[in-house]
């Protein structure tokens, strides 16, 4: 039960992290895209939070999403030009803070054993969370380069956390345990 608990404090640096690279942009930064075939910060920031939730919804708890509207837009499986224009920075920032609340709830619950075999849902909820964190990383490497690269904005510090390193560029989520 420690180490759900622990990654969701690592779930939470994962998401602090994102924020760094894009709370201080302005609004069309966020939703400008290099090219046609590029994805700008804003969709990946709603991509993150979009596959969150699906995993919590599909693997421990069936729960409706915070936006539908959202749901076709923010899937990778919709190819770039055919994803239509996005939200607001304020729908955006409240589709994340309301899937990581969701993230927190479910997994909070299984890490106290609020849940029917609590023991199986860990072992889920370890190997789900590794994932979202993961994911979370992977998308801000992209967030990162869209931020310095073409946008010419500093990057902020890694995280700090001795849970984390690099992997072929990317930061990931070593093993707790």
């Amino acid at each position: 039960m420690h180490e759900v608990k622990a990654l969701l404090r690592e779930y939470d640096r994962a998401r602090a992290y994102t924020d760094a690279l894009w709370k201080d942009l302005t609004p069309d930064e966020v939703v400008w895209r290099p090219n046609e075939n590029s994805s700008a910060i804003g969709w990946h920031l709603g991509h993150q939070a979009h596959v969150a939730h699906f995993m919590i919804r599909n693997l421990i708890a069936a729960e409706p999403s915070p936006d539908p509207e959202l749901d076709g837009l923010m899937d990778s499986a919709q190819p770039e030009r055919f994803r239509g224009a996005l939200p607001t920075i304020k729908r955006l920032a409240a589709f994340r803070d309301t899937v990581a609340e969701r993230v927190h709830a479910r997994i909070g619950a299984i890490a106290t054993g609020q849940v029917g075999a609590p023991a199986q849902l860990t072992v889920v909820a370890t190997t789900l969370l590794t994932a979202v964190i993961n994911h979370e990383y992977q998308h801000d490497q992209w967030i990162g380069e869209v931020r310095s690269d073409n946008l010419g904005h500093a990057l902020p510090p890694a995280p700090d956390s001795d849970q984390i390193t690099r992997l072929d560029g990317y930061l990931v989520l070593n093993s707790l345990g």
